[in-house]
């Protein structure tokens, strides 16, 4: 199955405030029902375990509603260990709640070297283009001290298959647009491991996760 870039329509707010809201809601409930936040659990606890960290900080990049990050300091916070996150996404219309937030640019962040312990971020890689991909990781090894953790799709056939049948269950048009075009333009795994090969860090380990997911966590040397 070959890779299909595309402009997704919730990445030019191509709809109205309700609209951009339910899709919103709908990236949430995916990440909540699909595997999204225990992906991201289990590499912030593998870099807690392997630092000896009871508290890390993150930056949560194309963080949008802030979902996922806001998920863990609740999950994390029942083993010990807090988590004390910043949200950055492009737009400030994307970030509807209380968590310290920015608005900047992915392959710029407007943070100095060595600023978080961590950066993520969930089902953002596929909108990238191959050198964007090296260009954020570059970025992110930049400004954390840790590891870059990336939440990511694994585009299959089956994995669309599953889209399609699930497109009754999401309540706006943006996401029954946006979801199949996710899936089509998601690397496989094998992609994605020769394209970190190309970036500054140290050393990448990528794993599968349930329906689809990989987890890549690049490590800071």
């Amino acid at each position: 199955m070959k890779r299909v870039p595309c402009l997704e329509l919730l990445d030019s707010d191509a709809g109205t405030s309700d609209e951009i809201n339910a899709s919103l809601a709908d990236l949430g409930r995916i990440n909540r029902w699909f595997g999204g936040t225990r992906t991201t659990q289990r590499m912030i606890e593998q870099v807690a375990t392997h630092a000896g960290d009871t508290s890390l900080s993150l930056l949560d990049v194309a963080a949008g509603s802030g979902y996922v990050p806001q998920k863990l300091q609740t999950l994390l916070a029942t083993r010990q260990l807090r988590l004390d996150v910043t949200l950055l996404d492009r737009s400030p219309a994307h970030v509807r709640n209380g968590t310290r937030a920015v608005a900047g640019d992915v392959l710029a962040l407007p943070f100095r070297d060595g600023s978080f312990d961590l950066v993520s971020c969930v089902l953002f890689v596929h909108h990238l283009s191959p050198e964007h991909v090296i260009a954020f990781v570059n970025e992110g090894v930049r400004v954390c001290r840790r590891a870059v953790l990336i939440n990511d799709l694994i585009r299959h056939p089956v994995h669309l298959a599953l889209v399609y049948a699930g497109l009754p269950l999401y309540r706006s048009r943006l996401t029954r647009h946006d979801a199949p075009a996710s899936v089509r333009q998601a690397y496989t795994i094998a992609e994605m491991t020769d394209i970190l090969r190309r970036t500054s860090a140290a050393r990448v380990e990528i794993t599968s996760h349930y329906l689809f997911r990989m987890g890549v966590m690049a490590w800071k040397a």
